[in-house]
């Protein structure tokens, strides 16, 4: 089975869009959905309303694929879910390296669909020395002083960071330098990479903020108006520090 060290998902070269990209996966996830309960066909309606977008973006974007569908039939469940899968890379074998083995480390490690989706957690590492040779999901955690031959020995090319907001950017660059070129970022903080290297953040608190926003203006939207007891909100200012990093800007309405 080809590794990730030697293989590169297709899609740049193809001149996919970014955005293209970034909703491949909720096709692929509502399409492993039927195909899990056999369902050989699928009308573009159908498989938009189950991925959350419209239909017509859903046509535009199978377009960059080459996939047209059937008049009158619709789109082959099993086919799509293969040339999806070959798209994202999903057909060869990602070994993968988490680094940070704590309550979301070990989580993330414990979660048993990443082997089903093309990725193998190949390495677990940690900074604490009580850690190493501790199993989590069955891998021992090994110590951040082998960062380097454990990603060259497993053929690492994408790395987890899940430490402290403080410790991330050094993990970051030792990944980097290590060979890495892909990083999936959950520590709380913006990370400097060079050229040629991928980052994509998860970032929960963000995630949560939002959802309170929308929680906000669903409540705005059954009062009479604002609080006239509450205090205006202050704008915070640019560059002050947080517990967790640079703090936004709060901007009043």
């Amino acid at each position: 089975m080809a590794t990730g060290r030697t293989h590169r998902p297709a899609t740049r070269s193809r001149g996919i869009p970014e955005a293209t990209v970034a909703r491949l996966p909720l096709y692929l996830r509502a399409l492993t959905a039927l195909s899990e309960r056999s369902v050989p066909t699928v009308s573009s309606e159908e498989l938009a309303t189950a991925a959350g977008v419209n239909s017509a973006k859903l046509r535009k974007d199978f377009s960059y694929l080459g996939s047209y569908g059937t008049r009158g039939v619709g789109y082959d469940v099993e086919y799509l879910v293969y040339q999806i899968s070959r798209e994202l890379g999903l057909t060869q074998d990602w070994p993968v390296a988490i680094v940070g083995i704590g309550n979301l480390g070990a989580a993330l490690a414990n979660y048993g669909g990443f082997a089903s989706r093309g990725f193998r957690v190949a390495a677990l590492i940690d900074a604490d020395p009580a850690m190493a040779g501790t199993p989590v999901a069955g891998i021992p955690v090994q110590h951040t002083d082998d960062l380097d031959r454990i990603i060259s020995d497993n053929g690492v090319s994408i790395g987890v960071i899940t430490t402290p907001p403080g410790a991330a950017q050094q993990v970051c660059d030792r990944l980097v330098a290590a060979g890495v070129t892909s990083i999936l970022n959950f520590a709380p903080t913006v990370l400097s990479v060079p050229e040629g290297v991928d980052v994509r953040k998860v970032d929960l608190s963000i995630e949560l903020q939002i959802l309170a926003f929308h929680e906000q203006r669903k409540a705005g939207e059954d009062s009479t108006g604002e609080d006239e007891g509450a205090p205006p909100m202050r704008a915070t200012p640019a560059g002050r520090k947080g517990p967790d990093g640079d703090m936004p800007a709060v901007m009043p309405a």
